[in-house]
């Protein structure tokens, strides 16, 4: 089906940051953008300082930062001016606990204040910020506090509890856990502490900014098709674009009301749950609760949110309770919805306009970009199912790999994989411990993204879909290389694959695909355990929705699993070249 373009009215109230897009690219420069920043005395950059003391500088102190809705209906609000002195406490915290410049700081926390002073304390403090998803399992956030290097870890009682505590053994880089909802008179649990206590005797001033721009600052977890997650580094210059990317594709300015609905375990919630928004002296409105239909249209009423970022995922499923539970809702302040994570399907951009009298207008971008690269601006028209177009500084291109190295700029319409040339501030700077796996995403002067699209003749992009085994589910990027090695961790399972099942909610779900070892026989019993097996050591989010017993899985003659081909047994597609498989496996696929 083709779906209509929507047209935008030539301005606006307030008028558009971006009003003239093709001006905009052309007069462009990041030393421009870079030169709008505050910085430190000496050059000295940091992402903290530009996202609450340059708000308290420019006298915008008792401006609400951040306004906190609990899930139990407890409200508090921070003004910029109590961020950067909660902020400068836990820097000074983390200084006499002696964790030093570029050391590792964790937090495994669901939407909750002491997150955000952490994030932007470790920042001030000169050490790395690591945000860890709650809903992990014991399993995914070991490997990542081990990978990370981890020197210390702000968390709750129960999640420490449930997912750190009987791993703390292996984890020997650990110095430190704090707490976070200790009572003054509670004993802390063994070999950890109360973040509140230490919090209120750290002093409130003497902290001195010096970091540099090509510091080491960000640390987000990404999944690939083989090893373990991956750490992208990003480094504190990365706040030129978050800037940036937040003023144009989001339109935010001082004083808005900013509602990310992202969970900060994610790199979203990280540069546009936090860092965007402050830096653009705009409140940031954050909910604790889980996703509740009603709830949301109350929050952006009560609230009189002007710039909603959310997920294709949860416009799914307001779509799915109906139009009507967002009658009767005064939405007079949204000025723009923006969405992220996954491709936003056509239906999802038109029902935004039927039911808010506007579209939702979709961005891309990835965890190693670091920001928004493409997007639907304010300002621009709308066609519902693309991408977008580059904002200004960012050259986009579908490419495709040569056979003998470099690669072949293809024209508009031919798909292919989406490549953005080098240079751009939030890039990240390497996988931590892994310099031979990041040297193979540039090819020529050009990031490959892994993602497969084309490009109209207008400029926009439109996604294709992922070109390796990486599956986007509820907007998060799963590897199998973890769901299938939990999987093999029980004594029943002899091999184990998982694909991606398309689902019209979450995009897709993961279905795995499991050949059970001698003495075991497939059953819907067995099912279920190995389904709650895998969600107690990944959590949720991760584990497979759906399991299909298999004699065997389809494997090369060298033995590895080919997902491509369990793909096309589940989805009824045509099995493709089946040369380098195994004889019997051949047979079968193409039968």
């Amino acid at each position: 089906m083709t779906w209509t373009t929507i047209r935008k009215r030539p301005a606006g109230d307030p008028p558009p940051n971006l009003p003239d897009y093709a001006a905009a690219r052309a007069n462009f420069t990041w030393a421009a953008a870079r030169a709008e920043l505050e910085g430190l005395p000496g050059g000295g950059l940091n992402i903290a300082c530009e996202a609450v003391d340059r708000q308290v500088h420019a006298g915008r102190g008792a401006a609400i930062a951040l306004r906190w809705l609990g899930k139990t209906g407890e409200r508090r609000e921070f003004s910029y001016a109590e961020l950067a002195t909660l902020s400068d406490r836990f820097a000074a915290l983390l200084r006499q606990l002696g964790i030093g410049k570029g050391e590792r700081v964790c937090a495994l926390l669901g939407r909750i204040p002491e997150l955000y002073i952490t994030a932007l304390g470790t920042l001030k403090a000169g050490a790395v910020f690591c945000p860890l998803f709650s809903a992990f399992g014991p399993e995914p956030v070991r490997v990542r506090l081990h990978k990370s290097d981890a020197r210390l870890l702000v968390t709750t009682t129960t999640l420490y509890a449930r997912k750190v505590q009987a791993q703390r053994a292996e984890l020997p880089a650990l110095a430190h856990v704090l707490l976070t909802d200790l009572d003054a008179a509670e004993t802390p649990p063994a070999a950890t502490q109360s973040f509140q206590h230490l919090l209120d005797s750290a002093p409130t001033c003497g902290i001195t900014l010096d970091t540099r721009a090509e510091d080491n600052a960000l640390l987000h977890f990404t999944s690939g098709t083989t090893g373990s997650p991956k750490g992208a580094v990003h480094v504190h210059e990365a706040v030129v674009a978050h800037r940036l990317s937040g003023r144009l594709a989001l339109d935010l300015r001082p004083g808005d009301i900013y509602w990310c609905t992202a969970d900060p375990g994610w790199v979203t919630g990280m540069s546009y749950g936090i860092i965007a928004p402050l830096v653009n002296g705009a409140t940031l409105v954050v909910d604790e609760a889980e996703f509740d239909a009603r709830r949301w249209y109350s929050i952006l009423e009560q609230e009189r949110v002007n710039i909603w970022y959310t997920a294709p995922t949860a416009i799914r499923m307001l779509m799915k309770v109906g139009a009507e539970a967002a009658q009767g809702h005064d939405f007079s302040a949204l000025r723009l919805m923006a969405s992220v994570g996954e491709p936003l399907n056509p239906e999802a951009v038109v029902w935004g306009q039927e039911t808010f009298g506007q579209p939702f207008h979709d961005t891309w971008w990835q965890t190693e970009t670091g920001a928004i690269m493409i997007a639907n601006t304010r300002s621009q028209d709308v066609r519902p199912g693309s991408m977008g177009r580059p904002l200004p500084g960012i050259d986009a291109a579908i490419v495709r790999r040569l056979p003998g190295g470099g690669i072949a700029v293809l024209d508009i319409d031919q798909p292919g994989e989406l490549a953005l040339r080098c240079g751009w501030p939030s890039q990240f700077r390497g996988y931590l411990h892994d310099a031979a796996r990041y040297q193979e995403c540039f090819v020529d002067g050009w990031y490959l993204s892994g993602d497969l699209a084309s490009r109209d003749a207008d400029g926009y992009f439109w996604f294709l879909g992922r070109a390796d085994d990486v599956i986007k589910t509820s907007g998060h990027l799963i590897g199998p290389f973890e769901v299938e090695n939990a999987l093999l961790e029980h004594p029943a399972v002899a091999e184990a694959g998982m694909i991606g099942k398309p689902d019209a909610f979450a995009g897709n779900i993961i279905k795995a695909f499991v050949a059970l070892r001698p003495g075991f026989t497939p059953s819907d019993a067995l099912r279920k355990e190995l389904i709650g097996f895998a969600r107690t050591r990944l959590g949720p989010a991760v584990a497979p929705r759906e399991l299909e017993f298999m004699a065997d899985l389809p494997k090369t003659r060298s033995g590895k699993i080919m997902r491509r081909l369990l793909r096309a047994r589940e989805l009824g597609l045509a099995p493709g070249d089946v040369s380098g498989l195994e004889s019997d496996d051949a047979e079968q696929a193409e039968s």
